[in-house]
């Protein structure tokens, strides 16, 4: 029997019957999400070998780092160089773009940290400090501060507001070179060479570590912020659960012994998604675990992939080329009819 609903005299006049028909009307089942399968658009960057291709957190944008030394913004979908920045003494190993995208940050084998106006092509600030070569940087939420990982064992935190050389903040509790970084609004997820990720939450000022067994080349949080995910040199990628550290799925199948690859989930956190050795990128059901899709993009190692924000669009570098992926349905501007 359904439950009675009660009212009082002097609310009963404002109850107005409605009559519905006698039907119902079911959500809408859910899309099934595409795979970014076809090759799009290819990027002439022309700097030597891209050892990273991001995108812009809109994802209009991407940026690529060059073994050249140098770090170009692009237009992906068109096909379109916006401008290159040069100011590195060595090769690009990693960059990203501000909130508002007016500015960027970059890092390299040179040790530095380079903050960057966009439209200008100035640097603003290159922070030193570290003993090794920068390979992750990301920004804070803000953009003030950008947060850099080293092989050096350690991370710094740069405040690009100020005026000081100094970071503001060394965490150092890692026992071998910082491979990535990734941040949230209060924390820093940090992967290894010491087989450990390390999640720092900045508002309980807590310190969480989980061991894989395996030097790290790659950490993520998923985009319902629930998880991480691990890439390691085992061949193998882990979904874990971001409080308790329980293993929810483990990905296998792709090549992962030597370099530093980077992994990603897809737009709505339905797939897992591999950088490989191979000269493929994998693709697999985060739930089920299965494979769905090996997408061949070369005959070299794919060192670098990033998936947009937003839709099935997947950038790849392999040596010095970048192609931009989508799914099949997919038409592009340029081949609408008139």
């Amino acid at each position: 029997m359904g439950e009675r609903l009660e009212c009082n005299a002097a609310d009963a006049d404002a109850f107005v019957p409605v009559t519905t028909p006698n039907m119902a009307f079911p959500e809408p089942r859910p899309t099934k999400p595409e795979l970014p399968r076809k090759s799009v658009r290819s990027l002439p960057c022309r700097q030597g070998a891209v050892r990273a291709v991001r995108f812009n957190v809109d994802g209009r944008y991407c940026l690529t780092c060059g073994s050249d030394k140098s770090l170009s913004l692009w237009s992906p979908l068109r096909g379109t160089l916006l401008r290159t920045y040069s100011g590195h003494g060595a090769e690009v190993l990693d960059a990203a773009g501000s909130f508002d995208n007016s500015r960027l940050c970059s890092g390299g084998s040179d040790r530095a940290v380079l903050f960057w106006d966009v439209a200008s092509g100035q640097i603003l600030r290159k922070f030193r400090g570290h003993a090794g070569k920068v390979n992750c940087v990301q920004f804070n939420e803000e953009a003030t501060v950008i947060v850099s990982g080293s092989i050096d064992s350690s991370i710094r935190c740069w405040d690009c507001r100020s005026r000081r050389p100094d970071p503001v903040q060394i965490l150092d509790e890692a026992k071998d070179g910082i491979s990535s970084v990734k941040l949230s609004d209060h924390e820093i997820l940090a992967g290894s060479v010491d087989g450990r990720s390390r999640r720092y939450d900045l508002r309980m000022g807590e310190l969480y570590a989980d061991y894989v067994g395996s030097p790290i080349t790659c950490v993520c949080f998923s985009k319902d912020g629930q998880c991480t995910l691990i890439s390691s040199l085992d061949s193998s990628l882990r979904l874990l659960d971001k409080d308790t550290g329980e293993l929810l799925g483990e990905y296998t199948g792709h090549k992962n012994q030597e370099y530093k690859l980077d992994c990603c989930l897809s737009e709505r956190d339905t797939h897992v998604v591999s950088a490989s050795e191979d000269g493929n990128v994998y693709f697999w059901d985060l739930v089920e675990g299965t494979l769905a899709l090996t997408l061949p993009v070369g005959r070299s190692v794919v060192q670098s992939l990033a998936f947009h924000p937003t839709e099935p669009c997947l950038l790849t570098a392999s040596e010095g080329n970048v192609q931009c992926w989508r799914e099949e349905s997919f038409v592009a501007e340029d081949e609408l009819p008139a």
